[in-house]
């Protein structure tokens, strides 16, 4: 028996969603074929041999990027069971079922793909895991005993997104997850309304010989995925001093909240101690009464304070931001640009994050709120999204503005970058720019704490980053 598993876009990552199915379908007897669409062509006589086609859809992109190869597949090849699986296929469970999609898996896929698999070879009962026309719903996920990744047949980690050094260098990267899912239940996120507050650990032995495999590829930094790398601080620490003590020169980067990075502040130099280069943490916003929207569990001034901790540590921080969202004001987003200016962050955020634009896919939690429902138009199956215009068409078209200008220049100068946006923005507010943009207000809220500029960031020629920015 045979199994494609297909990646559509893993923002540049080599795909963990088809290397960790795929060692679970090979132990069960498969052979299975990896397809990575965006480094190589999928060819019409491997979907027409194949038994079992799954699809990765961890992101909105990649949901959107599957549908012309899905229509392929049923085409191509009628008599495969289709599956899609990843946080954005049980959101979307009926829209692809639309499509032909024969199962939609969640959060844990893995033994459930195995479990159709072994159907299919006559193992046992294949019934299909959700109903058609039926969405998924919040369920105590399995404790699975995790495999190690399989890439075999992936393409190698140098036709990848690579870690850009301040000093010129490029690192190959590699990618893993230690841990699954999430505690917290923000309202824009993914992730909450597919593991419903809860989080899997991955086993430290199998984070690591994963780990151990690509250093033996070629690794030299390692990006670890989980939606938050301190839901279990006490794994996180003895994976990252496991990791440094069998490889002293790689390095990582973690995304962590700003809550987590001030309820565990003593961990912070851990961090930088065993190899963490920087800390990518989701601010979303700097307005307060955005983030109470949003349930993030922060407010301002905790974002004022992680930054200054971080700073302390010598950790850096990459802060990522919902810009643009049915809230905003442009006196709002003109105060966004120049937080990051005081707090001297323009070279750490990547210009993508000042356009991005909040997205309402379907299950959302955003749509608990009733403003929220009397926002939206009907879901639109084109974009996967609740569609919504914000009441001031001035925002509106800033973000088309800022959006073209950073979709244009995407590796190009952040600073420069973040000029021209400043500059922009602060015009249609009617606020006269300084050097990057207009000074900081100064009302009480708005002051950044004497600790943040205690001492400086790193210098801007040394702030790494991965050079593939894209987050949604």
């Amino acid at each position: 028996m045979h199994a494609l598993l297909i990646s559509t876009y893993e923002m540049g990552r080599q795909p963990f969603g088809l290397a960790s199915p795929a060692a679970w379908l090979r132990a069960a007897g498969w052979a299975v074929t990896c397809v990575d669409v965006t480094k190589e062509p999928l060819q019409d006589e491997v979907v027409a041999r194949v038994d079992l086609i799954g699809f990765h859809l961890p992101m909105h992109t990649a949901t959107r990027l599957a549908v012309p190869i899905i229509d392929r597949a049923r085409r191509f090849n009628p008599s495969a069971r289709v599956c899609a699986y990843g946080l954005y296929a049980p959101l979307n469970a009926r829209w692809l079922r639309s499509l032909g999609v024969d199962d939609v898996l969640d959060g844990e896929f893995e033994e459930q793909l195995t479990a159709i698999a072994r159907g299919l070879a006559g193992l046992k009962p294949c019934a299909t895991l959700l109903a058609p026309g039926a969405t998924a719903e919040p369920r105590a996920l399995p404790r699975l005993k995790f495999l190690v990744p399989d890439r075999s047949g992936l393409p190698p980690l140098d036709r990848y997104a690579t870690l850009q050094m301040g000093d010129g260098r490029r690192k190959v990267v590699g990618y893993t997850e230690a841990s699954r899912g999430c505690r917290h239940m923000c309202r824009h996120c993914p992730v909450a309304p597919v593991y419903n507050g809860q989080f899997r650990v991955v086993p430290a032995d199998i984070v690591l010989a994963d780990i151990a495999g690509q250093v033996r590829q070629g690794a030299q930094h390692i990006t670890f995925g989980d939606p938050d790398f301190f839901n279990g601080p006490t794994h996180a620490v003895r994976i990252i001093e496991a990791l440094h003590k069998a490889h002293p020169t790689l390095t990582y980067d973690v995304t962590i909240k700003i809550e987590h990075l001030l309820a565990h502040r003593e961990l912070l130099r851990r961090l930088r101690e065993t190899g963490c280069l920087f800390v990518t943490s989701a601010v979303e916003s700097v307005d307060d009464r955005v983030l109470a929207r949003l349930d993030k569990g922060h407010t301002r001034r905790d974002f004022l304070e992680a930054v200054g901790l971080c700073r302390e540590a010598g950790v850096t921080i990459a802060p990522t931001f919902v810009a643009f969202h049915p809230w905003l004001t442009l006196e709002g987003y003109c105060d966004l640009l120049d937080t990051l200016e005081a707090l001297d962050l323009v070279d750490h955020v990547a210009p993508i994050q000042l356009a991005i634009r909040l997205l309402i896919p379907e299950g959302s939690r955003l749509l608990e709120l009733e403003e929220v429902r009397n926002l939206v138009g009907a879901f639109d199956p084109g974009t996967l999204t609740y569609r919504w215009t914000h009441a001031d068409r001035r925002v509106d078209g800033l973000h088309r503005d800022v959006a073209a200008l950073v979709g244009t220049r995407l590796t190009g100068d952040r600073r420069a970058i973040f000029s021209e946006i400043s500059r922009l923005a602060h015009e249609r507010n009617s606020r006269e720019p300084g050097a990057l943009g207009a000074r900081p207000q100064r009302r009480e809220e708005s002051r950044v704490p004497r600790a943040v500029n205690a001492k400086p960031a790193r210098d801007r020629t040394r702030v790494p980053y991965l050079n593939e920015p894209w987050y949604c």
